[in-house]
């Protein structure tokens, strides 16, 4: 049973509040209110993001309600109240950037309010009031927000002080997909050098998609030529024994670790 380190409670669970849930809420809450939703789910067809922003401003909707798809570059003079529903959620996912694109992104949907004439208010809600990320996208501050993020950084040796190699292993046999993550960390540590820190396998943040399993690998170093051939060599040596269910992707300072 998994035990809150800070107030021993027990009742720890995975959550998520979907779109749907969200609009479904603030219908009850504001009935009067015109909602529109832009997700996955509302922008399959072609220039479907281009329909509902334009709906948003020209049908005068009074909320929109989306992913982060809504945050960049889009211009919306009578907005004047954003909300981040879970604002740090991605701090949870086990992600060198968790804290970067935290930062980023609240910063840039508080750009969403308040463009014209009339003064904005954006409503952030958290569980974590003192991270730095939070912290520093409250006040706009960049320059102090760099500066954490760089200490953090070094202290880990988080790039860019070194790279950081990530392994995913995929497939739909859960058990295969364990033993191919372990079969190639072994080749990994018979191979590698002083300068490699390998980190046992384990499952992906997501470790499931669309009945795949997902597991990963994580290599820190320099990724000089010497360190490019043992990466190279382990894998030849497993993708020649390995079966042909499963998948082995490398990414090489990746953007998203899940």
């Amino acid at each position: 049973m998994k035990i809150c380190p800070e107030c021993g409670s027990s009742k720890i669970k995975y959550f998520g509040s979907g779109t749907q849930k969200v609009e479904a809420e603030i219908s009850k809450l504001y009935p009067e209110a015109t909602t529109i939703r832009m997700d996955i789910d509302t922008v399959t067809k072609k220039n479907s993001h281009e329909i509902i922003l334009n709906k948003f401003k020209d049908e005068n909707i009074d909320i929109l309600i989306g992913t982060q798809m809504i945050v960049k570059g889009h211009h919306f003079p009578n907005v004047t109240l954003v909300g981040v529903l879970a604002a740090d959620g991605a701090l949870n996912v086990g992600d060198y950037r968790a804290e970067e694109r935290t930062f980023q992104t609240i910063t840039q949907v508080a750009g969403r309010a308040g463009r014209e004439k009339d003064k904005g208010e954006v409503v952030v809600q958290t569980y974590n009031p003192d991270n730095y990320a939070i912290i520093c996208s409250q006040k706009q501050d960049y320059d102090k927000f760099y500066l954490a993020e760089i200490e953090l950084r070094k202290s880990l040796n988080y790039p860019p002080f070194c790279d950081i190699i990530l392994l995913r292993i995929h497939g739909e046999n859960e058990n295969k997909v364990k033993s191919a993550s372990e079969k190639i960390y072994k080749i990994l540590m018979n191979k590698k050098n002083e300068n490699m820190l390998i980190y046992k396998p384990v499952p992906s943040p997501i470790d499931k998609i669309q009945n795949t399993y997902r597991w990963r690998i994580v290599i820190k170093c320099r990724l000089n030529k010497k360190a490019i051939g043992i990466i190279n060599e382990a894998i030849n040596e497993f993708e020649i024994n390995k079966n042909k269910d499963i998948s082995l992707i490398v990414d090489s300072n990746p953007n998203n670790m899940m």
